[in-house]
């Protein structure tokens, strides 16, 4: 019988030594995608187990539950918007072999701003006049 790992507390995030910098901070990018391995179903599940602080074998059918919902979605062609993940537009879809190909755009806010609400579209939405004017 396993036992079970006591939870780890949040760690508190380091601060900056310049507020400005950080604020004003681009995080970097790998040179190509590429560089970085894959992230697979079972690397995906341990992480979210290690955040949520729960056991895998409770937290894999909700990870396999929104994996399904979300790409139930973008078969359908829907767009998603998922904070933090980001807003993700389908561009365009094709049948291919046994499955489709989906290309799909993805745009996340910079980490630690505020999630996008949709007040800098606001002011760009065209009104339309009333019938009797």
């Amino acid at each position: 019988m396993a036992t079970r790992p006591t939870p780890r507390k949040p760690r508190a995030p380091k601060a900056a030594a310049d507020p400005v910098a950080a604020e004003t901070a681009v995080p970097t990018l790998p040179a190509s995608p590429a560089a970085l391995p894959e992230l697979k179903r079972q690397e995906l599940l341990a992480e979210v187990a290690r955040r949520t602080e729960i056991r895998r074998n409770v937290a894999r059918p909700v990870l396999e539950a929104a994996l399904a919902v979300i790409g139930e979605a973008l078969a359908e062609g829907r767009d998603l918007n998922l904070a933090p993940l980001g807003k993700l537009k389908v561009n365009r879809m094709r049948a291919a072999g046994t499955g489709r190909v989906i290309v799909a755009r993805i745009r996340q806010g910079a980490k630690g701003a505020e999630p996008d609400r949709g007040e800098d579209d606001a002011g760009m939405k065209e009104e339309v006049a009333e019938p009797s004017e």
